[in-house]
Formats: structure tokens, sequence, C-alpha cells
């Protein structure tokens, strides 16, 4: 708080990352008084493989320069629509909004994360089977949402909140989707939140 030249009320960032292979993971906090896309450019020379971050931009320096394949995170996208889902009136509902039905997708997708999990913890599950298995059960959840989104992205103002919700996910849309292709990915990065 009392960094030379700095007020104590400027901003600051701490940065984290979390990596590593699952028994040997690491944590790695590091302080920095920019949001710049040069500090993950600094803190990611040598990296090799795959980063998963929200939406924000300023990762997109160092998945070029270093040839890193961005992961979404579906929390980022989800909580958008939870904000938006809290906005709506308290009055009662006669059919769902778009929030809600967008929610409905993603917590099926989550669902079935869950089910992996059970199913990984109960007998041998091969990185090739848990490939297979998003592609057969979350995949097609997906491609459902992806065409609620692109038919909705039209009908909600765009400054809304669920035309925000909608916007940001479309743009994210095919980060979200590469957790269905390795097996050592997650669908979110919520273990760095």
């Amino acid at each position: 708080l009392k960094e030379p030249d700095k007020p104590v009320i400027s901003d600051k960032y701490m940065w984290v990352s979390l990596g590593g292979p699952p028994d040997k993971q690491s944590v790695l906090f590091h302080y920095d008084p920019s949001r710049s896309g040069d500090v993950p450019v600094e803190l990611l020379e040598g990296f090799k493989g795959y980063l998963q971050t929200d939406g924000y931009a300023g990762y997109n320096a160092a998945c070029e320069k270093y040839g890193l394949i961005s992961v979404g995170c579906m929390d980022h996208a989800r909580r958008k629509f939870i904000e938006a889902q809290a906005a709506q009136p308290k009055k009662k509902k006669v059919k769902a909004s778009k929030a809600d039905t967008a929610l409905s997708y993603i917590n099926k997708l989550y669902r079935i994360e869950r089910q992996l999990k059970e199913l990984k913890e109960k007998s041998a599950f091969t990185a090739e089977k848990i490939v297979a298995y998003r592609q057969e059960h979350s995949i097609p959840v997906l491609d459902k949402l992806k065409v609620f989104l692109d038919k909705n992205v039209s009908k909600v103002p765009a400054k809304s909140l669920t035309g925000k919700a909608i916007t940001y996910m479309l743009n994210q849309w095919p980060k979200l989707l590469v957790y269905c292709t390795n097996a050592a990915l997650r669908i979110s990065n919520i273990m760095a939140e």
C-alpha cells in the first residue's frame, strides 16, 4: 500500500498463474503496478502449451508471441449470465428469460464434467476416453448453446446485461470449446481464481 510515488488508493495488480502436472501444481503470485499485456508476455516467456484465461485481451500478445493455445473459461462466461439473471425483475415469471436459458445449457456442461469426474474416480479413464466422452456429451450441448446465442444476439439490446453476456460468450466461443479436445484441460480456470 505504501509504494513509492503511488497513492495508496491507486490500482495495483496481482497476477496469478496456476500450472504444472496435477500431482505437482505450482502457483505463482506476481505483483505488478500495471495490467498491461506486457506483463503476461514477460511472465510466460519460455512457456509452451495451453493458456486458460478469462476474456482479457492482454493475454493475446503472449499467445501470439509464444504460440500458446488459448483456452476460455466457462465460469467467466457463466458469471455474466448470472449477473443478467440477478438483474431481472423479481415478479412471477411466466417463461424462462434468455439468461435463464443460457445458464441451463451451461449448467448441463458442468453436470457433464461432474459425471466425468465420477467416472474417472470409479475406473481408469484414459485421456482418449475423456476426450471421447466430452465429444459425445459436451459438444452437442455446446452446439445447441451456440445456435441459441446466434439466434438471440440481435434480439436483446447490446448494452443490456444479457446482450453483454451473449456478446462476451460469442467473442470467446472458439476458446470455450478447446477443453473438449484435451483430457488435461478443464472447463474453467476457477482453481486459479
